[in-house]
């Protein structure tokens, strides 16, 4: 199983239908799980999916719309079920606390879970970590909204063979990772000499809003972009009223951006035939294209 992955809990967008649930994402990321937009259902997908409580870290919230969010209240009451050990945080519009606390608060329960709130209210940065930076950007929909990035620093990777002519072995290799340099028999070898550089993946969610500044903030060159694709572009007039995003407009983004891996989800209910959304796509972008479908997981992008 890839350590990087997302689960795809639920595809829907204002209402759910027989073949798709309301939205829900869970990002493996390593040893750190991020939720994003739990909507109505998604304690029972994520049993379906085979998602446990205990993988939940961080709970990210576009925007304060049913379709992203009514799912809180069993999550939050299910941490608490499950006594998940380990603090959880939740980022979401400062401008909908109040929502975020009546949903909470939703029904009497025991609570016990360690559920710290962090309420977004400009772009930048939300949490640093193993994990990363988790950024957020301010979206264009009819209510407050915010679109989340996680990107991972660049590192560097060993090159056996080139520690080996250098003749760095043992606590050398660790020597040379912690100072960046190290002294073999009267000789300076530096790190960039028996490394190369290996680029941080990065990953963006991209749910209800126009085309804006922000949506191709947080698209630009990232590995895996998970954007609303509601309407085609026979509804591009409507899509723009509401809000909303054609498959269209999230293959321009994807193209004009260089993403690797585009995500379509958050599909009208009027559609049925989901290849319509990726041929709209694909007709401006050229790279993998994978239309969401519930209970699917897929898997992060090989490194560059």
């Amino acid at each position: 199983m890839s350590s990087r992955e997302l689960v795809v809990l639920g595809t829907a967008s204002q209402v759910p239908t027989r073949q798709r649930a309301q939205n829900g994402y869970l990002l493996r990321w390593d040893g750190t799980g991020l939720l994003f937009d739990p909507g109505e259902g998604t304690q029972r997908q994520m049993l379906l999916a085979g998602v446990a409580a205990s993988e939940i870290d961080r709970i990210c919230l576009t925007h304060f719309h049913g379709d992203h969010c009514l799912g809180v209240p069993g999550i939050v009451q299910r941490l608490s079920l499950d006594r998940v050990a380990h603090p959880v945080h939740a980022h979401y519009p400062a401008s909908g606390r109040e929502y975020f606390r009546r949903l909470r608060n939703a029904t009497a329960f025991y609570e016990v879970a360690d559920l710290r709130e962090e309420p977004v209210h400009d772009d930048g940065p939300v949490a640093t970590g193993d994990f990363g930076t988790l950024t957020a950007r301010r979206l264009e929909h009819s209510v407050e909204s915010f679109g989340y990035r996680l990107t991972e620093p660049d590192g560097r990777r060993m090159l056996p063979d080139r520690l080996a002519a250098a003749g760095i072995t043992g606590r050398f290799v660790r020597e040379v990772q912690r100072a960046g340099f190290v002294e073999v028999d009267g000789r300076r070898v530096d790190l960039a000499d028996v490394s190369e550089v290996r680029r941080g993946q990065s990953f963006a969610f991209v749910m209800d809003t126009r085309l804006c500044d922000g949506v191709f903030a947080l698209a630009d060159g990232v590995d895996m972009l998970v954007i609303e694709s509601t309407f085609l572009a026979s509804e591009a007039e409507l899509a723009r009223h509401v809000g909303h995003l054609t498959a269209g407009d999230a293959g321009r983004v994807a193209a004009e951006c260089g993403v690797r891996t585009l995500v379509l989800t958050h599909f009208s209910q009027r559609y049925t035939d989901p290849r319509c959304f990726s041929e709209e796509a694909a007709a401006a972008f050229g790279g993998e294209i994978v239309v969401a479908e519930d209970l699917s997981t897929i898997p992060m992008p090989k490194r560059r």
